[in-house]
């Protein structure tokens, strides 16, 4: 395991930060830091509990590896950083896509909001990364639609906008995708993410239909890296 800093370099850390002698600049700083890196590895940990509970393992299990009661584990993570969307933190492409996803819905009659129709909301944004690495593995819109409509024919009576939200799978790619973007060390949420997010609920429709189109998370993982080192060698 790699080691983090010892409590004498976090020490010299933070005084270079503070950038004074003050006794009170340097305790303002040290809050900060320390208020930081709690909130990231509270995150960290979040993210990877919610991979295991995407993953499909229980809180016992969760709770047995973290060595904290069942109870102690759902009430920390059931509500974490990664439970909840942080749709303040979506590029406007991302937020487009997730709203154009209620669109989709109701072109196919769904009174719902799922996995599905987040995938094929990405077409709506065809310069979004998530969008252009799908294209480039012939991943293309028809192909997706084909295989949706296949797994989840169109609805026959009118859509329902009362219950027109997100089903517990959508929701979960919302959530995850904080995580996804926390894992490649960004601070915002991109379409990448959402797409990466997927794979963390291998019965969910979207994750179907990718694979099925030849698109595994690996691959997807590899392309997104790919595109992101193109786009930060281009700077």
């Amino acid at each position: 395991m790699t080691p983090g800093p010892d409590l004498q370099q976090l020490i010299d850390t933070i005084r270079a930060d503070a950038g004074t002698d003050d006794v009170l600049d340097q305790l303002g700083t040290a809050a900060s830091t320390i208020s930081e890196l709690t909130s990231t590895s509270d995150a960290a940990l979040g993210y990877f509990v919610d991979r295991a509970r995407g993953a499909g393992k229980s809180w016992v299990e969760i709770s047995t590896v973290l060595g904290v009661s069942k109870q102690a584990a759902h009430k920390r993570f059931a509500e974490s950083w990664t439970s909840r969307p942080a749709f303040e933190h979506y590029t406007p492409r991302t937020r487009a896509a997730v709203e154009a996803a209620a669109d989709v819905a109701r072109g196919l009659t769904h009174s719902y909001v799922g996995t599905e129709h987040l995938l094929l909301a990405f077409y709506t944004q065809p310069e979004a990364l998530a969008t252009k690495v799908l294209v480039a593995h012939g991943v293309t819109e028809q192909a997706v639609s084909e295989a949706v409509n296949a797994a989840v024919p169109a609805g026959e009576g009118p859509v329902n906008e009362e219950e027109l939200g997100f089903t517990r799978r959508a929701s979960h790619v919302l959530q995850g995708a904080a995580g996804e973007a926390l894992a490649l060390g960004h601070n915002y949420v991109g379409t990448e993410h959402l797409l990466l997010a997927f794979y963390r609920d291998q019965a969910g429709v979207a994750t179907t239909v990718l694979q099925g189109l030849g698109l595994d998370e690996s691959a997807a993982w590899a392309a997104i890296r790919a595109v992101l080192n193109e786009l930060e060698t281009a700077k």
